[in-house]
């Protein structure tokens, strides 16, 4: 199904594009243009639908947790007499949770401006929703903690920080003009990692594919000011492995920056839609930064494929992550599952050259710190150069051309002097 453009920050310039990987390229082929629409249309209010319907659903998890309780014996529930107010606590951090999510998706029915889904006789009727549905959500919530809480901090420094880091060493303030820099951030969830490489000045854009991380990452850029104002509760919905009750409720605070604070000069947005059709433009990028996100292929060649034709030559591709296949145990979804090693031949086989390499840094993924299981990701750390001095033809790149794909360099400063832009 096709997703078109997300706003993004304040600055941003909505923008549209279609969203399917190549599994469903060939199914949409065969779809007629009107077919397309309705197709699209569903998917949107599916994912409307499962906002909705997020507090039945944890409401019957707690209805279950306190059947099960009632179930002892008698003599066994008076040796636990703060279960069921947990349980009910539970209950009340799931109805906040929900006054959230409703502004989420208040703000999403028509976050498209090229793109009208139109409406429902019944609008705020609460649907069922699917388990896969509702776990992508309770997912989503937790990708706040991660990208727009203090909470977060020390998962970004880990995963963020290294990218940002090689794109400032890369590019540096006093070399080039930043804000001639074009950086892509494919797999930009909620948007944090694009955001900050803005804030420094770069010309940036994230792209997206789930409607989730869309209807979100809209609502807190463009919808939150006020530092900390919001909260969630991210780990209700953990049952198992938890020390205290407490835990298991505790709060976090949300946004711990202000998303609209970037200077109106800067070149920020957030475009939808599926990473491999909506680039296609060559030699257009000078950096491209991927963060836990080139395990989402159904085929992760194309994406090294899609990276090296839009990246100018010289350009480079800032990689970190795992390879946890999304689509390996899905029935019916082509899924290719390579090893870290098979890639890199790919990588430079196709003609990259890889200028940084570190096999083993360790980070976590919105990580409930306070769970008694923990899953440590041992990602792989890449920088890849595309060649600036490219042949075509079997002939030497022009020269005119080199120096229209390298990043506008600042003149000398010199007193009195204005930059060059």
């Amino acid at each position: 199904m096709a997703e078109a453009a997300a706003a993004g920050g304040p600055q941003s310039g909505p923008q549209s594009g279609p969203q399917s990987g190549p599994f469903y390229h060939k199914e949409r082929i065969k779809s007629s243009p009107e077919e397309e629409a309705r197709l699209e249309r569903l998917h949107f209010w599916r994912i409307i639908d499962a906002f909705r319907y997020y507090r039945v659903h944890v409401g019957e998890q707690v209805k279950r947790a306190e059947r099960q309780f009632l179930s002892l014996p008698k003599h066994h529930q008076n040796l636990l007499p703060n279960v069921l107010s947990n349980l009910s606590r539970i209950r009340q951090c799931a109805d906040h949770n929900q006054e959230v999510l409703q502004a989420i998706i208040h703000n999403s029915l028509n976050m498209f401006e090229n793109i009208e889904y139109g409406s429902r006789v019944d609008p705020q009727k609460s649907r069922p929703s699917s388990t896969f549905d509702m776990d992508k959500l309770k997912s989503t919530i937790k990708q706040f903690v991660r990208d727009w809480s203090e909470a977060g901090r020390a998962e970004r420094d880990s995963c963020y920080q290294p990218i940002i880091q090689e794109i400032q060493r890369l590019f540096p303030s006093d070399q080039y003009d930043v804000s001639k820099v074009s950086v892509l951030v494919p797999g930009a969830g909620l948007g944090r990692l694009a955001w900050e490489i803005a804030r420094l000045g770069y010309t940036c854009q994230g792209n997206e594919w789930s409607f989730f991380m869309l209807f979100s990452s809209n609502f807190v850029l463009n919808r939150c000011e006020n530092v900390n104002s919001l909260t969630l509760y991210p780990w209700i919905h953990q049952f198992s492995n938890i020390k205290k009750s407490t835990d298991q409720t505790r709060p976090i605070t949300f946004p711990d920056v202000d998303p609209q604070s970037l200077p109106l000069t800067t070149d920020f947005s957030m475009v939808a839609g599926d990473f491999v059709e909506v680039y296609n433009e060559p030699d257009s990028w000078d950096c491209v930064a991927t963060c836990f996100f080139i395990d989402t292929a159904h085929n992760v060649i194309e994406y090294v494929e899609t990276i090296w034709k839009i990246l100018k030559p010289g350009g480079v591709w800032i990689n970190l992550g795992p390879l946890l296949y999304h689509f390996e145990n899905m029935a019916n979804e082509l899924s290719v599952e390579l090893t870290y090693e098979d890639i890199r031949t790919a990588i430079l086989n196709l003609g990259f050259h890889l200028e940084v390499e570190k096999e083993s840094v360790q980070t976590t993924y919105t990580e409930n710190e306070r769970s008694m299981l923990r899953y440590v990701y041992d990602c792989v750390f890449f920088v890849a150069r595309k060649p600036a001095d490219l042949y075509f033809n079997g002939q030497e790149e022009d020269d005119d051309l080199q120096q229209s794909s390298s990043p506008a360099a600042k003149a000398p400063r010199r007193e009195g002097y204005d930059r060059l832009t």
